[in-house]
């Protein structure tokens, strides 16, 4: 998960004599993605989440499902403007996190909202357009996740690459389900939707062929953007 880019060949990932990188950076990442579920539960134990906590954790944790799911799609993006190759390895946790929240997300939903009722699940989904796009989002995100390993990788060659950028197009359907959802102030969502809308623009050859040439120009190393 997180774009679908190839992982950038032809150098070391760190300067040639320097030291390699710690854990230091992977370990923090993974606390800061768990910290808003440690929260979460923490509110929960001590009768913090609101007068209607069902709705609070439902909001929490879709939050949380898009702002991984953006932080998971800006790292390439992130490694090649500001030239720290390491960000790349924080793309799949990222992702793999986001989903974690996603689904727990609609697991709210179905369970404490709707009681696993499957008549008024269907009801649910398919009448309301923000649910609709919500849950299509999800499914998007299933195949991703499972398919987000070295062996799966290996096994689907350069389809692999074709499938992991759908990511985009959950992307862009959870931004979808959050405006749609939003009854009064939209201009939260629309900024997230912006920010999904500059990572595409990255994405772009020409855009891609600007930052090589600027980091080049600067002395940075290759991007690995320039394909």
């Amino acid at each position: 998960m997180g774009g679908g880019e190839d992982r950038p060949v032809g150098r070391a990932p760190w300067p040639r004599g320097g030291a390699r990188p710690g854990p230091a950076p992977q370990v923090a990442v993974h606390l800061a993605a768990l910290a808003p579920l440690a929260v979460l539960i923490w509110d929960g134990v001590h009768d913090q989440l609101t007068a209607n906590p069902i709705q609070a954790i439902t909001f929490r944790t879709g939050k949380t499902a898009l702002i991984l799911l953006i932080l998971s799609l800006a790292c390439t993006p992130f490694s090649a403007v500001c030239g720290l190759r390491q960000a790349v390895k924080w793309r799949r946790p990222l992702g793999l996190y986001a989903f974690l929240y996603a689904g727990l997300h609609f697991l709210i939903f179905a369970v404490l909202d709707y009681g696993l009722d499957l008549v008024l699940l269907r009801e649910a989904v398919f009448e309301k357009r923000y649910a609709l796009v919500g849950f299509a989002a999800l499914l998007l995100l299933i195949p991703l996740a499972i398919t987000s390993t070295r062996g799966w990788m290996k096994r689907l060659g350069k389809r692999w690459k074709r499938l992991h950028q759908a990511v985009y197009v959950a992307g862009l359907l959870v931004i979808v389900h959050y405006v749609w959802l939003v009854k009064a102030d939209r201009r939260e969502p629309l900024l997230w939707g912006a920010a999904v809308g500059l990572l595409l623009l990255l994405r772009v050859p020409a855009v891609r062929r600007g930052i090589a040439q600027i980091r080049s120009r600067i002395g940075g190393p290759p991007t690995g953007l320039t394909g």
